[in-house]
């Protein structure tokens, strides 16, 4: 099951192991089933802490390799070949199982053993989605931490009865005790947030604590990283408050035109991003979304205030916002119905739930010719509709696509419903654009693929200059139309969205942000005094 390359990484990975690790096997007559009891029986091979058991009684979902630790009775599930991007979560399922340490902080840790009620987790996944891994590494060290609490990695493409009876249509997808948790990608404290109702509150309370900063930096992208690593480098107190780490790059595949590296993936490059921001003095608030921004000129003490979701309250002397973009949707009827029930903005990730069946991809640009030839591999026909007359992808896309028999182009339509039996997608509809006659196509995914919008909605309320496209309008050093506020990336003005240019544009707004505050005074120490003695 594991090539000789895989064996030898892994046998090194074990020798970390503390504790013994049991890998129970469930089996049925299928083929996965086979090659899942190859792969237990390889890891084995590798470690004398690695033992193998087949238990029919272990698990009802068959085929299965659960994970346990015998001593703690702590156990988590892998139904299905954990390969492709599980893989990761396999090697950190065996390594946590034997008391190898989690890099997680022991607040965290003490959070997750505190908690007295059973649950029961399972995550629905396709072993090409980048998103997947991230939940099932979070839930999968829950359940090491505490035995309440139990985790199942499902593959959806061995299990179609299953997803088709819960109705899953996008990945990942998550059920606690039976019932719908969440659909998505999750981080652990997101998790926590929902299982442990008083987590927001000490969390913001902690927040509203933290000193002011020099520069905060709102996003976590590319341009986020570079901006953060930019001030922390001139030695002035950092911080980085983000949604999720990587932004709109997680979801992205394959990326061959960043100079210097000459072929990588999203996930890889975010983590590459992250650990190069942990490397400096910077202060990381992850999963946390920013609700409104407030200009030095608007407080009484003198600070930009940054308040969260959670109802935290942040300050700084400057902000960077590096907030990014996201998938257009079509606002159609329809859309938001089906949201997730067959209307989806990832092919990589939701594209094998669809395998065997009609699906349309909406846009003609790379990223939609793409996403066509990825599905085409998978899916029984692709529909690629395209608004205007032309396509807007590079012609070597053009060409692949068009030699590919069961992906069909159609240009000069407009999507104009999506339509469903209630439950998932049927088809959709399209307004021939040259006679103006109302189509029909019959598919079971619809993939969104025509462009971005700015993330910049909570800068409504904070008199930022903004385009017609709801881009923050910026000049020459990152600067925009408040004192002290800078942005940089693909939520600004910049044409051009790319990576490396986002980069570029958060290392310059970060020098004209250090630029701003050595010829700008912080404010004075008596209105700081007077903020603390009033919030105490």
């Amino acid at each position: 099951m594991l090539d000789d390359s895989m064996k030898q990484q892994l046998k090194a990975y074990l020798e970390n192991l503390k504790t013994e690790v049991q890998l129970v096997l469930s089996l049925d007559e299928s083929d996965t089933a086979s090659k899942l009891k190859a792969l237990a029986n390889d890891i084995a091979a590798l470690s004398d802490k690695v033992s193998v058991q087949e238990d029919d009684n272990a698990s009802n979902r068959k085929p299965m390799m659960q994970v346990v630790n015998p001593e703690k009775q702590s156990k988590l599930g892998f139904a299905g070949v954990p390969m492709g991007h599980e893989f990761t979560s396999l090697v950190l399922a065996l390594l946590h199982s034997g008391g190898h340490p989690m890099k997680l902080e022991q607040e965290v840790i003490d959070q997750v053993a505190a908690i007295d009620k059973k649950l029961d987790f399972e995550v629905f996944i396709s072993l090409s989605c980048q998103n997947c891994p991230d939940v099932v590494q979070a839930l999968n060290m829950m359940s090491v931490i505490n035995p309440n609490i139990t985790a199942t990695m499902i593959d959806g493409s061995a299990f179609q009865e299953e997803v088709e009876a819960k109705n899953i249509m996008a990945v990942p997808s998550v059920f606690l005790n039976g019932e719908l948790f969440s659909s998505g990608r999750m981080s652990l404290n997101d998790i926590l947030k929902k299982v442990d109702t008083g987590a927001s509150q000490r969390e913001a309370k902690a927040i509203s604590e933290k000193a002011p900063y020099d520069v905060l930096v709102i996003g976590g992208g590319p341009a986020g990283a570079s901006a953060a690593i930019y001030a922390a480098r001139k030695g002035i107190r950092t911080g980085l408050v983000a949604e999720r780490f990587g932004g709109q790059v997680m979801d992205t595949m394959a990326i061959e035109n960043f100079i210097s590296v000459k072929a990588t993936e999203g996930p890889k490059l975010v983590h590459g991003l992250e650990e190069h921001v942990k490397d400096y003095d910077v202060d990381i608030m992850a999963e946390q979304k920013v609700d409104a921004v407030v200009p030095a000129d608007e407080t009484e003490d003198g600070y930009i205030h940054v308040i969260l979701e959670n109802g935290a309250r942040l300050k700084a002397r400057s902000t960077i916002v590096t907030t990014g973009a996201r998938w257009r949707e079509m606002n159609v009827p329809g859309e938001q119905e089906y949201r997730n029930k067959g209307v989806a903005y990832c092919p990589h990730c939701d594209g094998p739930l669809f395998k065997g069946k009609k699906t349309a991809v909406i846009g003609g640009g790379n990223s939609g010719i793409e996403a066509a030839i990825d599905l085409a591999g998978i899916v029984e026909h692709v529909t690629v509709l395209e608004f205007a007359d032309t396509l807007r992808a590079d012609q070597v896309l053009i060409d692949k696509a068009n030699s590919l028999p069961n992906v069909e182009i159609i240009k000069m339509a407009q999507t104009t419903e999506v339509e469903g039996d209630g439950t998932r997608v049927t088809g959709l509809n399209y307004k021939d654009r040259e006679s103006g006659e109302i189509k029909h196509v019959e598919v079971a995914g619809i993939f969104v693929q025509i462009g971005l919008v700015p993330n910049s909605e909570f800068l409504k309320t904070s008199g930022i200059e903004l385009s017609d496209r709801g881009e923050i309008v910026i000049g020459d050093r990152g600067e925009t139309s408040k004192p002290g506020i800078f942005a940089a990336g693909d939520v600004t003005t910049v044409p051009y969205k790319q990576i490396i240019i986002a980069m570029g544009e958060g290392s310059r707004a970060s020098l004209g942000a250090f630029d701003y505050l050595i010829r700008n005074p912080a404010p004075s120490k008596a209105s700081s005094e007077t903020e603390l003695k009033e919030s105490a």
